[in-house]
């Protein structure tokens, strides 16, 4: 009975490290971290994932310690590119956590895909697919620099301090006020006796041209009873004989 429980125990052991052995090589060494796409604003500690994002960075977390990494992003749709050809390119060391992030890049907006590779990686590379998309200006706006204001169609920008200038007027004055040698003045342009017919009563008007046909008028009546007694003559003198 002695021999035999040695002979168990060796059995029970050797049954154990066959057991063990599918779920040890399950999760090879050196290839248990993640990486992620962030946004510039967000923070290292935040272990998530940010598809869409204008200014970026790359953020590695769970890896081994001071493990080397390589990585690429490609080209990959809605852009002026080829698919898959390279536009970042990169390669450091991890810290003492297995953690990690690259400096803040930017890319033209459209469709990108991350390759991520590092020492003891098992098959292909880690990668991620994600989109830039910065949001433009207003096609053919210039931004206003500070103390100016929006300028109109039409109009030239103010500069700082400059208060807008007024409409010019249609007839320049000469300096001091004086009007221009060319064109005389009111009162030396019209006499006057025009000013005074042209500044006076409408009635002084009316009867001054009414002399001529009011004579006129005189003489056809004086005429008419002329003609008027002489024709009461005549028929008295006819009653009479």
């Amino acid at each position: 009975m002695r021999i035999l429980i040695p002979a168990g125990a060796l059995v029970t052991a050797v049954t154990a490290s066959l057991l063990l052995a599918p779920s040890a090589s399950a999760t090879p060494k050196g290839d248990n971290g993640t990486v992620k796409i962030h946004d510039a604003k967000t923070g290292e500690e935040l272990r998530r994932n940010e598809p869409k994002v204008c200014s970026f960075y790359l953020d590695a977390f769970g890896f081994d310690a001071t493990q080397k990494v390589q990585w690429h992003i490609e080209a990959w749709a809605n852009n002026d590119l080829d698919k898959g050809e390279t536009v970042k390119t990169g390669a450091f060391a991890l810290d003492g956590s297995g953690h990690g992030r690259t400096s803040d890049m930017t890319l033209p907006d459209g469709q990108y895909k991350l390759f991520w590779n590092f020492e003891g990686e098992n098959g292909k590379a880690k990668h991620k697919v994600f989109k830039t998309d910065c949001e433009p200006g207003k096609p053919g706006e210039e931004p206003t620099k500070p103390g100016e204001e929006p300028t109109k169609p039409g109009e030239e920008p103010t500069k700082p301090g400059k208060q807008p200038t007024a409409t010019p007027s249609s007839s320049p004055s000469a300096p001091g006020g004086e009007q221009p040698s060319g064109t005389p003045s009111p009162s030396e342009s019209t006499p006057a006796g025009a000013a005074a017919t042209q500044g006076g009563d409408s009635g002084n008007l009316a009867e001054t041209g009414s002399n001529a046909p009011v004579g006129t008028m005189a003489a056809v009546a004086a005429a008419l009873a002329a003609a008027g007694g002489f024709l009461v003559m005549r028929r008295r003198k006819a009653q009479q004989h």
